[in-house]
């Protein structure tokens, strides 16, 4: 099975390269979120389990196995579970997606009202 999906990257300047994409095809394995990041295996792997342990984000939501072309599959993490992490670790890559995220939010006059939905826990 052939997975369409787009990356985001970081340029050897520090530039942020985010895709524009309608139809949330924005996946990215785990070698991928950790040079997006900065950060090593066992950094991503103790973030991604804290995120999916508070209930924020939902595995089956954020989290699938692709076959690649050389017959391995892999886990992939969708464009939620890449945001939640930016905002998770402090490395200059996770700063550099929060801020494109945010400036994608605040920028895009489609985007003029903004909810969050916050739950609590007691």
């Amino acid at each position: 099975m052939k997975t369409e999906r787009n990356i985001i990257t970081i340029d050897e300047y520090g530039q942020i390269h985010f895709p524009s994409t309608t139809n949330n095809d924005i996946w990215m394995s785990t070698n991928e979120l950790i040079n997006l990041f900065g950060i090593i295996s066992p950094t991503l792997r103790a973030n991604i389990t804290t995120i999916y342990k508070s209930d924020a984000l939902n595995e089956h939501d954020v989290q699938k196995s692709i076959k690649l072309s050389n017959g391995i599959s892999i886990d992939v993490y969708a464009l939620p579970m890449i945001v939640a992490l930016s905002f998770r670790l402090n490395t200059m890559g996770a700063y550099r997606v929060r801020e494109c995220v945010m400036n994608k939010l605040t920028t895009n006059p489609k985007n003029s009202i903004l909810f969050f939905n916050v739950r609590m826990h007691e």
